[in-house]
Parts: structure tokens; sequence; C-alpha cells
């Protein structure tokens, strides 16, 4: 595994969401829990209350955690996410959304709309470099 990696989740909880659920999600899924996460309180764009949830995991943590998305996500969805490599990677971080809705359920999938944003950095000084650093990353931990 590449030494110098972290990654970034946020995601948007709107009011009508259960945020203990969603943390409960998180723990299941993906091994994070409600002290991995800051917590911002803010309002929406028609006045509603929403809360922004924002991790950055480092080091062997974040090894871990892209471990365990990688083995929740299906052989297909990775195959993906190899093949997009160079459109979703800007500035050495891999950009992908995972279904918010989907991981309450218990299925890791790739959602556009209402999602759990996550982006994985690691430096790459070569853009050349960046297709075959990240599928190195991604294959040898499926």
């Amino acid at each position: 595994m590449i030494e110098r990696v972290e990654v970034e989740v946020e995601v948007i909880v709107h009011a009508t969401e259960d945020i203990g659920k969603i943390f409960l999600a998180f723990e299941g899924m993906l091994g994070l829990g409600k002290g991995d996460f800051s917590v911002k309180k803010t309002t929406g764009h028609f006045e509603n209350p929403i809360v922004i949830l924002n991790a950055k995991i480092v080091k062997k943590q974040a090894q871990k955690l892209i471990r365990r998305i990688l083995h929740n996500l299906s052989k297909e969805q990775v195959e993906q996410m190899t093949y997009e490599i160079k459109e979703r990677t800007v500035d050495s971080r891999f950009h992908m959304r995972l279904g918010k809705q989907e991981m309450v359920k218990g299925d890791l999938v790739f959602a556009e709309e209402d999602p759990i944003k996550i982006k994985i950095h690691t430096p790459i000084y070569n853009k050349k470099e960046t297709v075959r650093v990240f599928t190195k990353m991604f294959q040898k931990n499926r």
C-alpha cells in the first residue's frame, strides 16, 4: 500500500434524516466512528437545518478505510473506478461519490444524488503516473 495516503469524507445530513443511522452505517460499512467526524450545523437553501459531517483520515487508518471501501464495492464497480481514474482525479485526489441512503441500507454503490463524497489523496509528482498509482492502489486492496 502507498505509505502517504489520506481520505476525506464529507456528507450532508438533512433535517429529515436520522444522523444516528448514518453514524451506524459509517461504523458498520467503513469502520468510521462518530469521533472521526467534525460536525458543522448550518442552514440549507430553503432555510432548513442541515448538518455537514467531515472526516479527514490519514496514514494506516486511511489505508484501512480504502480497503473497506474496495471490499464493499462490487468487482464491476472497482473496475469502473479503475477505468475512470483520469476523469476522477484532480491534483493527486481521486474523487468518488457513494449513495448515502444505500449505505444506510447496507449496500455500497456509486451515486450522484445525495452522495457521500470521498477524496483519496496521495502525492503523485508526475501526472503521467496517476493512472498507474491509483490502479495499483485499487487492485492491491481488492
